[in-house]
This record gives structure tokens, sequence and C-alpha cells, in this order.
């Protein structure tokens, strides 16, 4: 309905009356990340000064030591570059442009460290150990100290320090501080007055008014504000003001500093405070105290880096503030559950739980223009703005007109979820409770729009795609789609499983779906989930928007998300890659997270190009075509080798090689990026070249681990990004040797292996000797098995021939010689003893071995066999170390020893037979003598005996083996018969 005309004049009047409000500078820590470190953290406590060079340390001076910061670990220093400190007293510090590190002692001299040496100035270089102030590089490189008993310079290239004479103008006495002054004045700080001489001069003038000033800063205009004992600032005067003028201070606080961006920092015994144009001088939101979280009082110095971070001293540890990339946007209340909606002319506007629905610009809320509270909006494409709240749907019209709508019965007192135009201009409202959806038309509400097929689930999100249906997002991952031919489901058939669905952003003829496990795109008929780099999941995501260039940014329940075009597209082409991503969250100034159920979307693109989000309590911007951005890649700095509990400390001066103790096996390697931002978003990657195929990325750590280390050279190497991703490839890096004693050294190894070879050979001779001493039994048992059986037949069985053989003989003589009966009988006594000498040659074979496995006890068996049965002696000589032979080789010339044996002893008629086995490193020798008849002509001649082929088997045996068979007789001198087979045949 409309309202009433007494209703409009009364709206009318509480906007005349709260509409516009003056623009008030938005409280320091909207703009700033506050962090604290006291000495529970091991932060050094009442620091005199700090000082960073390009190596990214962050240096603290203070009255018990040296300090270095690297963004996550203060460390106390006795040591730089490698050169010890005069003094762990320090008052004044600073870093030259050529890296040098400056140190004033607070009762001393001034040191200078650099990477290729140190010195300490005192008497020799022309100071008097009575303490510095301050020290300062000038712009032509000369330093200058300001001692308690004047000031001391420094000359480019000069080896002492020269005090300025008398002749300068300054008090002898009392000098504090040093500035040089951007249009090349000189001004020097001390009890009596702020002097200075400017740029050409060479003598300083005093300033008024003339009285102590002991703290200088330079403000962006030029002017110089000087700080008396009491502790108060004033702009410094270069000339007398008018007679009887009463100068006043202009700003009460212990020390002041601009920063680079011109804002004026004062600090108070108790707390910082910005000053920003406009505001008062004591505005409680510009001031951070022990009330909202300061490490402590008596603050002292502040400084600040190069990355833009302003850092603060107090007697109790150090503070840093960071400037925010996220701007939080100041209120007169804080927000509850705010909604953001997009106004007529492409502004935002802001309502919530409580309040009433305001427009925003850059400076915050501007002008009420929908009084009550909302929990849900729609803005029309019309410029028609839709809000719902607990009592009712508003329609506010281009003119400001507000018309409301009651809710339908079933859902009087609940709060709407959601609203959204469909293409026909009729409003769908979702309800809490699962009432279901609702469509009104024409002032008359229509549950599911009088349609079926709409999931009886709590309806969290609307929007409309790129072809006008209208798109409802539900628990447990589903989503109705209402078009002109009716209703259709989407869920995780179509491969959607990421919970409750919290937001809905149509891109083209596709649809984003943010929910609380994720993010997935509606393409093709099917949903495809995005994936992040490092795990990233994308949860709680209620605000998506696609920028004209392509980024997507993503509003989660672990902060903003930007996904660059190039990253987006890469993705599309392959769903499995991978997105790289960059994430804005409370280390940027955020304050809260995404709603997670209503009010939905929370984020919006505004008109210029600023991205508006939401959370619990709080509504912010960021600018994506101006974002706050670390252009420093961080120096990458090895700190120290952890090798078996002892600490070796590596050098910044070098050399970058390290060598470890002998047998080292496990090693930590500490490292670090001076990026002092944001330190916990620092990346760095490591390998070990030698033993790391890839680069290693630990997550929490700056330490890398290694255990069960070889003896050898490795290269340790390790990069690191900022936070905007930015990398320092080239690093650093340290050679590491790790020396082998004497056990891992390669002679070591050789002995070891010579050890081992020789163990085996003596295992090997130990089992060839149990081997052939269990060969040499059985050979021994089998011999005189075979020695008994041969025994027991000419025991038995030749004794009995031979009997018979005499009874028959002894009967052939009664027979007369002759007669054809005893001729006959003599042929069978022939034959039978023929039969005999047979046998018994057969049994003496029987007595030897015909497959000797010990060549030596083989024969002399064999020939101690022979000797028993003929009228002759035997006697078996072995030379050298015997040698295990070839089994077919063996078996060779045993046949051969065996044959020139037997014949030997048949043939020879010999008193004695000789047998001579010889194994040499040449071969094996093997000689058979006998002292008998020898061979005949024609048996030497022929080679061989007429129906005998022994001597000729003999020789092919031989030829077989590679070797040579000589046989030496001569009728009535004996025989020799000698076999040398070469020692490649014969072992």
């Amino acid at each position: 309905m409309t309202l009433s005309l007494p209703k409009a004049l009364l709206y009318l009047l509480l906007v005349v009356a709260h509409g516009c409000w003056a623009a008030a500078p938005r409280p320091l820590l909207s703009e700033y990340t506050h962090t604290a470190w006291t000495a529970v953290d091991g932060a050094p406590t009442g620091a005199t000064k700090f000082a960073q060079g390009d190596d990214g340390w962050l240096w603290v001076a203070t009255p018990t030591g040296l300090f270095r910061f690297d963004g996550v670990h203060f460390e106390r220093v006795t040591q730089v570059y490698g050169h010890a400190l005069a003094t762990s007293n320090i008052m004044a510090l600073t870093t030259a442009p050529d890296g040098a590190l400056w140190v004033g002692d607070r009762v001393g001299g001034v040191s200078v460290f650099r990477k290729d040496g140190a010195q300490t100035y005192t008497e020799a270089g022309g100071l008097q150990p009575v303490g510095v102030m301050h020290i300062e590089v000038a712009p032509d490189g000369a330093v200058w100290a300001a001692m308690r008993d004047g000031v001391a310079v420094l000359a480019p290239g000069a080896r002492r320090f020269e005090y300025l004479p008398p002749t300068a103008g300054l008090p002898a006495l009392g000098v504090f501080q040093i500035l040089f002054a951007r249009d090349g004045t000189t001004w020097i700080g001390t009890n009596i007055g702020a002097y200075f001489r400017p740029r050409g001069e060479s003598r300083f003038r005093p300033s008024w008014p003339r009285e102590g000033r002991v703290a200088l800063a330079e403000a962006p205009d030029g002017a110089i504000w000087a700080q008396d004992f009491q502790h108060s600032y004033y702009k410094v005067r270069r000339t007398a003001p008018p007679a009887g003028t009463v100068i006043k201070p202009d700003v009460d606080g212990s020390s002041l500093r601009y920063d680079r961006r011109g804002t004026q920092w004062v600090l108070h015994a108790d707390a910082l405070e910005r000053r920003v144009k406009g505001a008062g001088p004591a505005a409680p939101d510009q001031r951070l105290s022990q009330l909202n979280g300061i490490s402590g009082p008596m603050l002292s110095t502040s400084f600040q880096d190069r990355e833009g971070n302003l850092w603060i001293s107090t007697s109790q540890g150090i503070d840093r503030l960071r400037p925010n990339r996220l701007t939080t946007m100041p209120g007169k209340v804080r927000l509850q559950f705010p909604a953001l909606m997009t106004g007529p002319e492409g502004d935002i506007w802001v309502g919530d739980y409580a309040g009433d629905v305001w427009r925003y610009d850059a400076d915050g809320p501007r002008q009420r223009e929908v009084a009550g509270e909302i929990t849900a909006a729609h803005t029309a494409q019309d410029g028609v703005l839709w809000l719902g709240g607990t009592a009712g749907v508003k329609r506010r019209a281009p003119d400001g007109a507000v018309t409301t709508f009651g809710f339908p019965d079933d859902v009087k007192g609940l709060r709407v979820h959601a609203l959204q135009q469909d293409r026909h201009g009729a409003l769908w409202a979702s309800f809490s409770a699962g009432k279901g959806v609702y469509r009104l038309e024409h002032g008359r509400w229509v549950k599911s729009g009088g349609l079926r097929g709409i999931s009886e689930l709590l309806t969290t999100a609307m929007a409309l795609d790129g072809q006008g249906d209208l798109w409802l997002g539900h628990l447990r991952s589903e989503i109705s789609v209402v078009g002109d031919g009716g209703v259709r489901r989407l869920g995780a058939a179509h491969g959607l499983e990421l919970g409750t669905v919290l937001a809905l952003h149509a891109d083209g003829q596709r649809m984003w779906v943010g929910a609380e496990n994720g993010v997935a795109l509606y393409r093709d008929g099917g949903f495809v989930a995005l994936a992040g780099e490092r795990g990233e999941r994308f949860r709680g995501v209620s605000g998506i928007v696609r920028m004209p260039d392509g980024d997507l940014w993503l509003h989660g329940a672990e902060g903003l998300y930007r996904i660059a075009a190039a990253s987006l597209d890469a993705w599309s082409n392959n769903p499995r890659a991978l997105l790289a991503f960059e994430r804005f969250d409370a280390r940027d100034g955020m304050q809260g997270h995404a709603p997670q159920l209503r009010p939905v979307p929370s984020l919006l693109r505004a008109r210029d190009g600023k991205l508006w989000y939401a959370t619990t309590s709080s509504v912010g911007t960021i600018d994506p075509a101006n974002i706050l951005r670390n252009r420093l890649p961080p120096p990458v700095r090895i700190v120290a080798v952890v090798a078996e509990g002892a600490r070796h400390p590596v050098s910044e001066a070098g050399p970058h090689s390290l060598a470890l103790p002998q047998g080292t096996r496990d090693m930590q390697i500490d490292f670090t990026a001076l990026s002092l931002s944001i330190p916990e978003r620092v990346r760095m990657r490591y390998r070990l070249a030698g033993l790391d195929r890839d680069w290693q990325e630990p997550v929490g750590r700056r330490a890398a681990y290694y255990t069960n280390l070889a003896p050898g050279k490795y290269r340790f190497e390790v990069i690191a990004s900022n936070e905007d991703n930015l990398w320092n490839t080239a690093g650093a890096a340290l050679d590491i040797e790790i020396p082998p004693t004497f056990v891992q050294t390669g002679w070591f190894k050789l002995l070891l292996a010579g050890l081992a070879l020789l163990l085996l050979y003596i295992a090997y001779a130990l089992r060839i000797r149990s081997l052939t001493r269990r060969m040499q039994e059985r050979l021994q048992e089998r011999l005189a098995e075979r020695t008994r059986i041969a025994r027991a037949l000419h025991d038995t069985l030749l004794q009995s021939v031979q009997s018979l053989l005499l009874s028959f003989d002894a009967h052939s003589r009664l027979l007369k010689e002759g007669t054809q009966e005893r001729t006959r009988l003599d042929q069978t006594l022939n034959l039978a003893e023929q039969l005999l000498v047979e046998g018994r040659d057969q049994i003496m074979d029987l007595r030897a071995s015909a497959s000797p496995e010990e060549l030596g006890l083989a024969l002399e068996q064999f020939g101690k066999g022979l000797a028993e049965h003929r009228a002759h002696q035997f006697e078996m000589r072995v030379r050298g170390a015997p040698h295990r032979l070839q089994p077919g080789v063996q078996d060779e010339i045993y046949a051969i020893a065996r044959e020139a044996l037997f014949n030997a002893s048949r043939y020879a008629d010999a008193g004695k037979i000789t047998l001579v086995l010889e194994y040499g490193a040449g071969g094996l020798t093997l000689r058979v003598d006998d002292d008998g008849r020898g061979l005949d002509d024609a048996v030497a001649a022929a080679g061989h005996r007429p129906g005998h082929w022994g001597m000729v088997g003999m020789r092919e045996r031989a030829r077989n083996l590679g070797g040579t068979l000589d046989i030496d007789s001569a009728p009535g001198a004996g025989t020799q018969v000698k076999l040398h087979v070469p020692a490649r045949k014969s072992y």
C-alpha cells in the first residue's frame, strides 16, 4: 500500500533531521591492522631506534642489545656480519645507502659494520667515548654523529671523525638530533634550541623559539617541527617573531613522524595518535593505546619500513601498524547483519536488521533513504528497490515513493530470506523456517507461484539466468529452475554436491553457484566445482561478481577471493587444473566473514568499479583497479645450519659455503624471507640439490630437515615470494660439504670389500675342504667296499677256480701226451687259465675307482691294487698344492694314468713302478715310470701293440684335453709315459 500523507511528512522530517552528516575520518584500526609483540613473544623492550637497509632486516637498538626481526622471529645478535658489537647498550642506529649498519653506543663511540669488514671509532678514530645520541647519513655520503660533546662528521673517504669547530656556530654540548631537510638545509637539535645551516653556507644559525629543541621532524610542506623538554612540538621559525609574540605549542607528544603519505603520527607517553585533517586532536578512534591492544606504555620511537609499515617501540614491546587493503566503512552504530543493494543510480545502499537503509559513498553513509530494518533486498532493472523485513515487503519507486505489502498469513512474523523479480516483473520471495516461496501477483501472494515441482526445502538464494529463467537455491545441494515451460530440478545427479546454496550469479549463459562447501559453475548441463591451489575449496561463498575484465571475485567464509581471468580461462579448458587465486581476509582489514545464511548476496559491484562486501557486522570496499601492492620481492637469507645438535651460523658476508663435521647424518637448515608486511603469506620453496628432485614448499615453518645424509657435497637453495606472489627467484644458496669419516671413505669401502671377498674365500675354502673331506670319506668307503668285494671274489671264486684248474691239471697228466683227449683237455685248461687271468684283471679294476673325485687318492689306490697282484713295487709322488680339476678333465687324466699303470704292471715285467703327479702354475703334469723291459721296436714304431688300442686311446684322450702325451721307451731300459695339460684347460 502507499504511504499516507502524514506518514510521508514524518518520514521527510526524519530525512531532514538525520539525512546528512559530515564526513568523519575512518577509525585508525579500520584502515590499519595492528600487531603487538611483547617480551613473551621474544620482542625487545624499551627500544631506542629502528633501522632497515636493502637487506630487509628490521634492526632494533635497545639498552640491552641489538636485535633483528624478519617478520616472524626477533633475534638478539652479538655479531653483525661476523664482527662483534663493542657494547650491548645502544642508543643510535642507522643504515647507509651502501648497506653499512652504523651503531652508536650510549656510553662509547661509533661502530660501522659492512659485509667486508667492521670498524669502531673511539679516540683513535677521532671520537671521545662519551656516548652517541643520533647518527645520520648526509646526502653526500658523510656520516654525522650527534655526540654528547658536539657534532662529529666522517667525510666520504675519511678515516677519522672530525668535530665541527666552534666557528660552526653550534653549542659544544647537548646535541640530540641531526636532520637533513629536502631543501638542503641541515638542522641540529640541541638542549638550547634548533640550529640550521642552509645549503652552501658554513655557519649554523639559531631558530625561534630559542630554547631546548631535542627532536626534529620535517612535514610534507617543508615545515620543521621541534620538540622541547616538556614533550611539546612547535613549528620552527627561521626568523624572529614580532616582539611580544607568545609562541604556543602546536602539538603535545614525545615524538612526531610524517609517513610517506604525509600523515602525521604523534607518540604520547601512553598512546599513538594519528592526526587527520578535520579530526580533533584527541579523537578516541584515532588513537592506539593499551585500551585497544598496544604492547605497553612509554612509547619512545617510531619508524616506517620500506614496505610502508609503521613500527612503534614501547617499554614492554614492539607494535606494527600495516595499511589495510580493504577499507571498512565507518558508521554511527555497529551494523547487524548488513544487506547490500544497488541504488537506482548504481551506487551502494546498505540496510541491516536493526537500522534503516542508507545511501553510502566512499566516506561511509551519506543519506537515509528508507526507514526500517531489512533482511533481504533486490534491485530491479527499472530502479525499483524491493526490501524485505519482518513485517512486510517494501517497494521503493525511483521517485522515492514506498509501498508496503503485508505477508501471507502462513508466514507472518518470519523473515524474508531472498527476493527476486522474474522476467515478467513478478516478485518472488523466500521466507525462513522452510515455509517455501511466494510470488506477488497484482498485490496478492501465491505460494510457489501456482507451480508444482519447486523444492520444499528452504530457498536461500535467487537469480535470473541469461534466458530469463528463475533459479532458486536450496539446502542439500538442490536447485529449482522456474521457466515458462515449468520447473526442473538440479542437484547431485548433475554434479552439485556442495551443501547449502548461498549465492547464485549469472555469467552469460552460465550460472555460478556459491555454497557452504565450495563454488561450482553450471555449463553444458552439469556442474563443475572449483579447486584452488594448496587445497583451497572456497568454502561458504555467499557473494559472487564477475568483473568486466573477466576476473572472478568470491566472498566466502575465509575471506574475499580474486581469481584472475587468465587462470579462470585455463581452468575452463581443463577443469582438473588447480586455480591460482588471491585472498583478502582479516590480515587485509576484513572485520568478520561473509554471512552464511542471509542477507545475500554479500558482494556487489558499484558503478565506479569498486567492490562492496558485507560481513556479519560491517561493510567494506576494495578497488580492484587500485589494490595496495607490495612491489618489493622479499630478500631471502639462510640463517643457520643445525647439525647433530650443534648450530652453525651462516654469515651474510660469506663465504656461502659450510663444511659440517665428519659423519653428519641429520641436518636442519634455518632460512627466512624478509617481508615484514604480511609474513604469514610469504611462500617459500627450497631444495637440496643432490637429494631433492623438486622444490619443497613448507607450510608454517622456515626450516628444512634432512636425515640419514650420506657424505658428499650438497647445494641448498631457497626462494620466496611476498603476499602479492612476487617471487625473489635469485633467492639464497649455500654449498654444504659433509666430509666422510674413515669408515665412510672409499678406502674403507675397498677394505670392507676386500675383507668380504677374503671371508667369502675362506668360507668357500672351508666349504670346499668340507666337501672334499666328505667326498674322500665317501670315496674311501666306496673303495673299501669295492676292495672287500674284490677280496671276497679273489678269496672265494678265483681260489676255487684255481683249485679246479690244479685238480684238472693233475688229472690231465694221467692222460698220455699226444692223445686227442690230452690235447683237448690242455686246450680247455689254457682257456680256463686265460679266463682266470681276465677275471683277476676285472677284480683289480673293481678295486679301483671308475669315476674318481680326488685324482691323487684314486690313482694311489689303483696303483697299490695292481702291486698286490703283481711282482713289482709301486710308489706315488705328489708335487705342488693339489688343485681342483674340471670334472671332465679329471676323468680323462684318470683314464690315461690308469691305462699307463695297467700296461706297466702287466706287460713291462718291472720291479718298480713310479707315478708322479705335479701341480704347477703352467699346468698339470703326470708321469708314469717303470724299470721293465721297455717297448719292442715294432711296438714303438707302430705306437700300439697289434690288436691292442690302449696307447691309441691315451693319445686321443690327451689330444681332446688340449694336452700332450709323450712315451719314451727303449728295449731293456724301461718306459716313461708323460702327460702335460695346460693350466687353462686343467684347473
